[in-house]
């Protein structure tokens, strides 16, 4: 594929980044498809996985044709506070797109959740987006014991130890994936734009995979996604996460209506264990 003039520029720019101010949502959510199902003990797992002060750095790249397209970025940081005088996890996600391209759409993503420290359920969950002319501010408060999920846009119920697209991320980073076998399904349970989705992830064992950070022993699954604009519903998206204490997010790969998206994990700070799964730095 040819990009040369000035129009040609454009029109592949703009659809990249039409791409891109749903695939850093996209992002966030691809990681979160992994829970525990309730006869593991969804509503009482420990948190082994992390710890205050860990950031997590990803690169998105969009590929069309065999054309490779750095697309934008994304992090996750984990902090120690309090939220109504209860102790939880102020985790952070934020999505950009890369500079180069904001003269034609900015993306300015940002999410966060309060997680309570000792069972992990979600108290709290804000997003915030900028893309382009288009602006979103939703803030979604969680009352697990009245079974109920208060938002900007009423009260809804949810069912009991509900997570956000966020607080899911770091709950799966608890899973005893000893528990599961190669292609067995695990239930999922998450509450987006005012409903709650029942979908999996299944489960496909473990390989080693080369990403443009290193070469890793890693965890692999494949979620069951729903059909909209940009993905395909089936299990078409491939998740890696660390193959360690960590098991921190790798690699996401998936097919999209034109082309496809990769999103590689490219830096990480204060992991509260040594990143033992990685076999290689390149």
């Amino acid at each position: 594929m040819h990009v040369n003039s000035r129009r040609d520029r454009t029109w592949f720019y703009l659809y990249t980044m039409t791409f891109l101010r749903k695939s850093i949502f996209a992002l966030i959510l691809s990681l979160s498809f992994i829970r525990l199902s309730a006869d593991n003990d969804f509503c009482g797992v420990s948190n082994f996985s992390f710890s205050s002060g860990e950031v997590i750095t990803f690169k998105i790249f969009y590929n069309v044709v065999g054309l490779f397209v750095d697309a934008g970025n994304a992090s996750f940081t984990v902090e120690n506070t309090k939220l109504n005088d209860k102790p939880v996890y102020h985790v952070t996600g934020l999505g950009s797109s890369n500079p180069s391209y904001d003269w034609i759409f900015k993306v300015r993503d940002r999410y966060e959740t309060y997680i309570d420290t000792a069972t992990l359920k979600p108290y709290k969950f804000i997003r915030h987006v900028e893309e382009g002319r288009y602006r979103k501010d939703e803030v979604v408060n969680f009352y697990h014991a009245e079974k109920k999920a208060v938002t900007n846009n009423g009260t809804f119920p949810i069912a009991e130890c509900m997570q956000d697209v966020l607080s899911s991320i770091y709950y799966a980073r608890n899973i005893d994936f000893s528990k599961y076998k190669i292609g067995e399904k695990i239930p999922l349970s998450m509450f987006l734009d005012g409903a709650s989705h029942n979908i999996y992830i299944r489960y496909l064992g473990k390989e080693v995979i080369k990403t443009r950070y290193g070469k890793f022993r890693a965890i692999k699954f494949k979620p069951m996604l729903i059909s909209g604009t940009i993905f395909t519903g089936g299990e078409l998206m491939s998740v890696w996460v660390s193959d360690d204490g960590n098991r921190i997010p790798l690699r996401i790969e998936s097919p999209i209506t034109v082309g496809s998206v990769k999103v590689d994990m490219m830096g990480y700070r204060n992991l509260r264990y040594p990143l033992q799964s990685l076999i290689k730095f390149n």
